[in-house]
């Protein structure tokens, strides 16, 4: 369950010419997860460097990497889920506390995030399987299902973590760049620094003002595959921020469109009009799951799921070839507050 890109409007400082430049801003990218990193800091503490901030977040991005990374074999998710036991195993803090979250949201939406997904992403070939590969049957379906439901297959207690059943795997890919983000913020803010964006693959968390003073701009994609089109601009100050998208990774077969965002109750892709929908959240770990969550569950479900909870979401519809943008009183109340 990748997520869409979230393109992040550039900020740059008043011009040359002027006396007052503002305070000094550093840049810094890289790769990491399959995808991008991008962190802009302003007013960092005397001697902040850009090459100690790379440093500094490479230092945590390997960390993170080495246990939640389910494309590094020997990361700790990956032995767990390589182990055909059923007995307890204790896990690091920072995967306790991935799999807590993630069991959060799966209560909250039903059921519709699920971290044991990966044998249905596998059938439908976004997984190691590629697309082109007949579409699985109702039977490959059914067989796929009984190793997917984190509620009944795996059991959570602290840092303990057991399967209930010898082929269940556990994939982050929907909630660990979140949580990535929030670690470099942490270490950010260790450092001294308040004043931050911190991006991975469009999952964001911001801290402070921007070198304008000003709260940070993030722009939404317009979930059209054709394009990089920014359809809404937002406002953002001490919040995370994710965008789950059903645009960018999809196949067609016999003018039926399959996308990779796949409903673990039912086996199947989502078939909704419901493009994308945008979580903001007081971090970048929660905002990443549930718009994975709410993606799936499509608009309506989704707005009656951030009311109860107060989340903010923006909505983007597919209707009669235009796009419609809704959204959550959460959601407006918090863009209120941020203007």
């Amino acid at each position: 369950m990748r997520k869409a890109f979230v393109l992040s409007v550039s900020l740059l400082l008043l011009g040359g010419c002027l006396v007052d430049k503002g305070p000094e801003t550093l840049r810094v990218s890289g790769k990491t997860m399959g995808t991008t990193y991008n962190v802009t800091v302003v007013d960092a503490p005397e001697g902040t460097t850009e090459a100690g901030l790379l440093d500094r977040i490479e230092t945590v991005l390997t960390d993170v990497n080495g246990k939640l990374s389910n494309w590094d074999p020997n990361s700790e998710v990956s032995l767990f889920n390589a182990s055909q036991s059923t007995d307890a195993v204790t896990i690091s803090a920072s995967f306790a506390q991935v799999m807590d979250a993630a069991n959060d949201v799966h209560a909250l939406s039903g059921g519709k995030f699920d971290v044991t997904l990966a044998p249905l992403i596998e059938l439908w070939g976004f997984g190691p399987k590629r697309p082109g590969e007949p579409i699985p049957s109702d039977e490959d379906i059914t067989a796929a299902l009984e190793a997917v439901g984190q509620s009944s297959l795996l059991a959570l207690d602290g840092t303990s973590l057991r399967k209930l059943r010898p082929d269940v795997s556990v994939n982050l890919s929907a909630i660990a760049k979140g949580f990535g983000v929030d670690q470099i913020a942490a270490a950010l803010k260790a450092d001294g620094i308040d004043r931050y964006l911190v991006e991975i693959g469009g999952d964001l968390v911001t801290s402070g003002f921007n070198g304008d003073n000003e709260p940070w701009s993030i722009g939404i994609e317009r979930p059209d595959a054709a394009s990089r089109t920014v359809e809404e601009i937002l406002h953002l100050t001490d919040k995370g921020l994710a965008t789950s998208g059903d645009y960018r990774n999809y196949f067609e077969e016999d003018g039926v469109r399959y996308s990779h965002i796949i409903d673990p109750t039912t086996g199947k892709p989502i078939t909704h009009r419901t493009a994308s929908t945008t979580v903001i959240a007081d971090n970048a770990m929660t905002a990443d799951a549930m718009a994975t969550a709410l993606l799936v569950v499509g608009r309506d479900a989704a707005f009656d799921i951030a009311d109860k909870a107060g989340i903010a979401v923006l909505a983007i519809e597919r209707v009669d070839g235009q796009f419609e943008t809704s959204t959550s009183p959460a959601f407006d109340a918090l863009m209120g507050d941020q203007d």
